[in-house]
């Protein structure tokens, strides 16, 4: 966006701020500067506001984008309608478990195909969720009182289950999120969630989650230890230089990505629209200005390393340098958003246009951020992409 500012207003504000023509600061970071090399077409940003429902709005958000970019029009899906029906599964597995699984708000791309394929889906406008009059979703109180629920249950006193405690859970569904329509109309047409799933044309078999980690065999599917994997799902291993051209490969072939990461780094500022993994050492520095470097004291240092105030050199990550920090968990799996094109900064870095589920108002880049190649190589946790974009010589190793 540009701003002009009329000549006349700026004669007036010469006269009245006398310094006001003098010469830039040479010394001033020049901030960031981003060319978009790819951006595909996606639905409007939205707004998770007080949930753990990233999962459900970027996968959500990513089906949306497959339905806008195969021409199939613009939708706005129900984030709610796949919350509750998770839900409801999640308890039944909770209690089936006596208790040992993780049980909560949180979930994983997907739990949204699997809603999908058990229990269909529906617009925004028939089941929005929101019945407490707030304008977006506040689940503290929902998400405490359905946990304490299934755990009373499994630690029932009457030795053994009682037969209603599904109609007691589906009641705090209703209660919370609002009565399921058998039937809705959209669009003049009558639907269920089932046939509405249907008329959308998206088969779930056809999308895939992929994962890089050298604690599972390479090409092979594996169960992904992080707790909102409650569904004990399997995704593909693959080594990192190819999850990154699986990335590439959909994007440059108009399909965004579904992706996991860990946001909880310092080098992640949504305030500036950024997340970057610096390096530390600097070690590129020279003449004056290594000489200021090492006269910083170490608060100093890293104040200057994450100002975001101009590109930065960042770490050249590695497979081990990824392992390891899950390993020891430094990276963990915090949210769900979607890929949706790539970006150059002034000196040619690569970066990732990534939309968010935070709200667009007042955000510098209006809901969007722009992940480095580093942070993406460093901090995913998982994709998922349509098969179709898979390179063939990595589609053969899979066996698919």
């Amino acid at each position: 966006m540009r701003t002009f500012v009329s000549m006349a207003l700026v004669s007036l504000m010469l006269l009245v701020l006398p310094g006001a023509y003098a010469q830039p600061d040479a010394d001033k970071p020049a901030g960031y500067t981003f060319t978009d090399q790819i951006r595909l077409k996606t639905t409007p940003v939205k707004n998770q506001y007080r949930s753990g429902t990233c999962w459900s709005y970027g996968g959500l958000s990513f089906l949306e984008s497959e339905l806008l970019n195969s021409g199939k029009g613009e939708y706005d899906l129900s984030e709610a309608f796949v919350l509750r029906n998770a839900y409801a599964h999640k308890a039944d597995q909770y209690v089936r478990w006596q208790g040992n699984i993780n049980f909560g708000g949180g979930g994983a791309f997907h739990d949204v195909l699997e809603v999908m394929a058990n229990d269909g889906m529906m617009p925004e406008e028939a089941y929005s969720g929101l019945v407490t009059g707030d304008e977006h979703f506040v689940h503290g109180e929902m998400d405490n009182t359905f946990a304490a629920y299934v755990k009373a249950v499994v630690e029932n006193k009457n030795g053994r289950l009682s037969p209603v405690w599904k109609k007691g859970f589906d009641g705090l569904l209703d209660a919370y999120l609002g009565k399921v329509p058998e039937n809705f109309t959209y669009n003049g047409r009558s639907f269920t969630p089932k046939s509405f799933a249907e008329s959308l044309g998206l088969n779930p078999n056809d999308y895939v989650e992929f994962g890089s980690y050298t604690h599972h065999p390479f090409y092979e599917k594996f169960i992904l230890e992080v707790p909102d994997n409650w569904m004990l799902h399997a995704m593909y291993n693959v080594p990192l230089d190819e999850m990154m051209e699986i990335i590439d490969r959909s994007l440059a072939q108009g399909h965004t990505v579904a992706w996991g990461a860990d946001v909880s780094e310092k080098g992640f500022s949504w305030s500036n629209g950024l997340a970057i993994v610096p390096d530390e050492g600097k070690a590129d520095l020279s003449g004056t200005e290594k000489e200021k470097w090492e006269k910083l004291t170490a608060a100093e240092k890293k104040k200057m390393i994450y100002s975001f105030d101009e590109p930065a050199k960042e770490k050249n990550v590695t497979q081990e340098m990824r392992q390891q920090a899950f390993d020891d968990y430094s990276t963990t799996d915090d949210h769900g958003m979607e890929i949706v094109g790539t970006a150059t900064d002034q000196n040619g870095n690569k970066y990732y246009i990534v939309k968010n589920s935070w709200g667009a108002e007042g955000h510098i880049f209006n809901g969007y951020f722009y992940a480095s190649e580093s942070f993406v190589r460093f901090k995913t946790i998982d994709i998922m992409v349509n098969k179709s974009v898979i390179p063939q010589p990595i589609r053969k190793k899979l066996g698919f």
